[in-house]
């Protein structure tokens, strides 16, 4: 598997690393995606899950025991429940965010997507933004997967940001660079 040197070189890319491995062996790398993404968004919704996995109070096998209820009550797969009895175990539930961000990055990359942001003015509708995506997967030669936000301090135009890449079309910009021009 060919992953970045910085996924792989942090503490959560090489757990996310090898989970994926173990999904890509049984064939669940969906499965065990729809389970991170479940519990993202079960991790945002509770604080006391929150507090649970951050508090280094509380024990190993506390955390493993309220993890495995965690999982068995969102429903989530055998080898997600067991991961994060390994994460309680080696004590890492507190990087579990940064994991899951990790896995879905692998994840896209083998199915060979890139993430892009876009950041407007205004609200973008759904055919300026299925219009966009079509022109960057063109650019980019792969799928690319938009998320949308909106900035009202940008006056107007776009700031596309994939990967380290910045392009920015802004009308903010370009009244800065006028700005700095009539400055010089």
């Amino acid at each position: 598997m060919d992953i970045s040197a910085g996924i792989q070189a942090s503490l959560a890319g090489r757990y996310a690393a090898a989970l994926f491995d173990l999904a890509s062996e049984n064939g669940t790398v969906t499965a065990v995606e729809s389970d991170l993404e479940t519990l993202r968004a079960a991790l945002a919704e509770s604080a006391d899950l929150r507090a649970l996995i951050g508090n280094p109070e509380i024990s190993r096998g506390a955390q493993g025991q309220a993890m495995a209820g965690v999982a068995k009550h969102l429903g989530l797969s055998p080898l997600t429940t067991n991961f994060l009895g390994v994460l309680a175990d080696n004590r890492r539930l507190s990087k579990l965010s940064d994991m899951i961000a990790a896995f879905k990055a692998i994840a896209a990359a083998q199915r060979g997507e890139v993430s892009a942001k876009v950041t407007s003015a205004h609200p973008l509708s759904d055919d300026q933004l299925a219009k966009l995506k079509d022109k960057l997967t063109a650019r980019e030669g792969r799928t690319v997967m938009l998320s949308a936000d909106v900035d009202p301090d940008l006056l107007g135009g776009l700031v596309v940001t994939i990967g380290s890449q910045r392009i920015d079309a802004s009308i903010r910009t370009r009244l800065n660079s006028l700005a700095q021009a009539m400055k010089a």
